[in-house]
């Protein structure tokens, strides 16, 4: 079992005070009331503030990590956890990229991305996963326009919209 890591908290209660009533978001605000709770030596255990505060342990470990090396700031922003992807590399991501803006060679759904991706590249991705990426980076929904073909001419087009 690992030993559990003390760290000294720099900011004084007011200010953890002040800095949770500046919180509009409940899960920051969980988080200075977790520093709170661990600057007053309010719980005997850590567990029992995980308990209390409705938090897992590991969770409680990343932050006072992200506490230890960044200090509150990074505790208190929103950024999302950016990380790329291990299956899709930029090389496949680019070839889905073009065959989706292919006018001739488009996929007719997401079981076709699938399979192609497998054929072509030997990965099995899930397809709910798959879905779910294309729609994150290239905005696709299974009902959606076509593009017009390339062979459409176009004056035949307006010829027969002309006919009453």
């Amino acid at each position: 079992m690992a030993k559990p890591q003390n760290f000294t908290i720099e900011e004084s209660l007011d200010e953890l005070k002040k800095l949770r009533k500046r919180q509009k978001n409940f899960k920051l605000e969980k988080r200075v009331l977790w520093l709170m709770y661990l600057k007053e030596d309010k719980f005997k255990t850590r567990k029992e503030l995980c308990e209390y505060l409705d938090i897992d342990l590991r969770t409680q470990q990343r932050l006072s990590k992200q506490y230890r090396e960044k200090g509150i700031k990074i505790l208190l922003s929103h950024l999302p956890n950016k990380r790329t992807s291990k299956t899709i590399t930029p090389e496949i991501h680019q070839a889905i990229g073009e065959r989706l803006n292919s006018s001739e060679n488009g996929f007719l759904g997401y079981w076709e991305a699938q399979e192609w991706i497998n054929e072509k590249f030997d990965i099995h991705i899930r397809y709910h996963w798959l879905r779910k990426y294309l729609i994150t980076h290239f905005k696709t929904k299974l009902k959606s326009p076509r593009k017009s073909h390339y062979k459409k001419d176009v004056e035949v087009k307006n010829a027969f919209l002309k006919t009453p």
